[in-house]
């Protein structure tokens, strides 16, 4: 009986420690915790907020202190389903959102809203509406900067007690009704053509006076160039005439030179095409007579020569 009784004791014992051994690991591992980076604990103490772990290593005080469930601290980014949105001019639109946010704060993202990412979602599509509300169909397909501007600013107010900041709210697609896209196609296509046909008159308006100014340099330079040219022949012609003015008058030509250069003169006056009358000066009448005199003088002299040959040597004349 005592050998019974003495297993039966360290049956016990055995168990005993077991039992604590098991208390001792249940403790420690309640009472270690590890927070991964970019997350965050809130721990309850007897059912009230205690604090806030960060990451790495944390200790507890074991069946006192309870962890929540972890925090994400990261940026989040949510794309909401297309809602119905009625624009000032009564026109359907089905709006996607895309929202950018981050929790700041886990405590207020635990305690202060219960479910903050439906909350934002309610929210993001009720403001949506009371900006999109007071715009028309064109200004809400070409206003999307500020109604993206308006959306995060009203956002950020509302969830900045949540714990919650928004940091970028965009309008992922505005779609109007299928009746109204055809519309804005057909308008869009008339736009276009128009605006082609307007680049076409402005390019063939351009490329007209641009010739027309072309001409008008080229006209320009040709007079110019013929200006030039006459001023040229004549400033020849002048320095010419000088010359050879300066030249007779230099050699002091008689009657006979002068005559000889009318008859020079006749040639050319003749090569005219146009020459149907001759208009001849008195002088030239006068340089005529002169000439037919100093001729038949010259036969005169050559006559009497004989003559007077005769007379200084007192013999006959030689018979013509």
């Amino acid at each position: 009986m005592a050998d019974i009784g003495t297993l039966v004791g360290q049956i016990l014992v055995i168990a005993l420690v077991v039992a604590v051994a098991i208390f001792v690991v249940v403790v420690l591992f309640r009472s270690i915790r590890i927070i991964p980076q970019a997350y965050a604990g809130v721990v309850e103490r007897l059912g009230r907020y205690q604090r806030t772990l960060s990451p790495g290593l944390n200790i507890l005080v074991p069946f006192v202190d309870r962890l929540r469930p972890l925090v994400d601290l990261r940026e989040t980014v949510v794309s909401f389903p297309p809602q119905p949105v009625i624009t000032e001019d009564n026109l359907v639109v089905s709006i996607d959102t895309v929202v950018y946010f981050q929790v700041n704060d886990a405590r207020a993202a635990t305690y202060e809203i219960a479910n903050y990412l439906g909350a934002v979602e309610q929210l993001t599509t009720t403001t949506l509406r009371n900006v999109v509300g007071g715009l028309n169909l064109e200004q809400a397909l070409t206003s999307r900067d500020e109604i993206n501007g308006q959306l995060r600013i009203v956002l950020d107010e509302a969830t900045g007690k949540w714990g919650i900041r928004v940091n970028r709210v965009e309008l992922k697609a505005i779609d109007p009704p299928h009746s109204i896209q055809d519309s804005m196609e057909k308008q869009m296509r008339a736009e276009r053509d128009r605006r082609a046909v307007i680049l076409t008159a402005e390019g063939s308006k351009q490329s007209q006076i641009l010739e027309a100014e072309g001409r008008r340099q080229a006209d320009i330079l040709r007079a110019e160039g013929d200006k030039q040219a006459q001023v040229l022949h004549a400033q020849g012609e002048a320095e010419a005439i000088k010359t050879v003015f300066d030249a007779i008058h230099a050699g002091n030509p008689d009657e006979k030179l002068l005559a000889y250069q009318y008859l020079l003169t006749l040639p050319k006056i003749a090569e005219s095409a146009s020459s149907k009358l001759w208009i001849i000066p008195s002088e030239f009448t006068d340089a005529l007579k002169g000439m037919s005199g100093a001729f038949t003088g010259s036969i005169m002299d050559a006559a009497n020569a004989p003559r007077a040959e005769q007379e200084l040597t007192g013999g006959e004349p030689p018979s013509p």
